[in-house]
């Protein structure tokens, strides 16, 4: 069996076909996140440090740690800041940094700088996953170096000088020219985790029929391990939860052992409260003066106001209870055991302390 290892300083993280899939959570990533992306250009990390943790506490193995910011208010001061090969360098051995010092979790180094991963596998502890390299001949030659030199796994995705083929046989085609290439730096396949690449179901009704295709391939022929952008099935469409939670369970079956994706479901914000405050009261019911946010969300199906696992997370879980992936169920009755409220850790049935009646 197949099985790629991926470590921090204590932890270690085992892709596999035998093995639980395995979430690598995507949040630490500036690209698309505008507060984020200022707050980095500040300085301040707080929100690096709580995604990390946001995401470990909803079941991510991995945490992906993307360097691509762009810091626009230093360019008008320093127009080095304009280039992405001064920038992320040093910004990756930071956010590795700041991420080590509140998770031991291991961690994938996610930049298309080389300085930026050079530094990243200078800066991690243990055995990080890198991502990533393409089929594009300027790429290899960068990349597999660095892989081979510090002896650690790899995301290698199905694109090269030609770009994203449509044609499945095509992206089979240089995922197989990666695992040779990285053969004869002496890397072998059980190190290198292939992206297929997800195309969007809405340009492309055959996009899901691809992937399930391509990764049986991929496993059966080459006997690599794969990865995906999970949520890129669903660009574009509405309900993408819906789809994604159809689509992963499906990818699982088919071979497929990790996705980089956000394990975390989004909290609700004070205007949707306050919004669905205004319909409660209007439609005449009376809330008690006393009920906070949270129990009000829970009452009314809102979802909550905290950090909690995804609905992609209870699909995963279910698939791998259903693909033998965890041994008598324990993960999956885990993950839906009920919190107790506050103020009630201790009591036993019935609500007595103890569970049991004195004599």
């Amino acid at each position: 069996m197949t099985r790629t290892i991926v470590e921090s300083k204590t932890k270690t993280a085992i892709i596999g076909f035998d093995q639980p899939f395995t979430v690598i959570g995507e949040r630490i990533n500036p690209t698309g996140r505008k507060i984020l992306n200022e707050e980095l250009e500040r300085g301040d990390f707080s929100r690096v440090q709580a995604d990390a943790l946001a995401q470990v506490a909803a079941g991510a193995t991995i945490l992906d740690i993307n360097s691509g910011a762009v810091f626009s208010n230093k360019m008008a001061e320093d127009p080095r800041y304009a280039d992405n090969n001064f920038v992320e360098p040093t910004l990756m051995k930071q956010l590795i940094e700041h991420v080590q010092a509140v998770t031991d979790s291991p961690l994938c180094i996610d930049s298309s700088v080389p300085g930026a991963l050079e530094n990243g596998l200078a800066t991690a502890e243990g055995r990080p996953l890198l991502n990533s390299v393409t089929g594009e001949e300027e790429r290899l030659e960068q990349v597999l170096p660095l892989v081979k030199k510090y002896n650690v796994p790899v995301v290698a995705i199905s694109n090269d000088d030609t770009g994203i083929s449509e044609d499945p046989d095509v992206r089979f085609a240089v995922a197989k020219k990666i695992v040779e290439r990285a053969a004869d730096f002496g890397i072998p396949a059980h190190d290198i985790v292939v992206d297929p690449l997800v195309m969007p179901i809405g340009a492309m009704g055959t996009a899901g029929l691809q992937v399930f295709t391509l990764v049986r391939r991929l496993r059966e022929e080459l006997g690599v391990n794969t990865t995906c952008g999970a949520s890129n099935i669903s660009f574009g469409l509405p309900n993408r939860h819906g789809i994604n939670n159809a689509f992963l369970p499906m990818a699982i079956t088919a071979g497929m052992t990790s996705a980089i994706m956000n394990p975390v479901a989004i909290p609700v914000g004070p205007t949707k409260i306050a919004e669905k405050r205004a319909e409660v009261e209007a439609s005449g019911i009376v809330l008690p003066a006393d009920m906070d946010d949270e129990t009000f969300c829970q009452l009314f199906g809102l979802g909550s106001t905290k950090p909690r696992a995804g609905k992609e997370m209870e699909a995963i879980r279910a698939a791998n209870f259903l693909t033998n992936n965890d041994d008598g169920g324990g993960a999956w009755i885990n993950f839906n055991r009920v919190a107790p409220k506050a103020g009630q850790e201790h009591r036993g049935r019935a609500g007595r302390t103890g569970g049991r009646r004195r004599g």
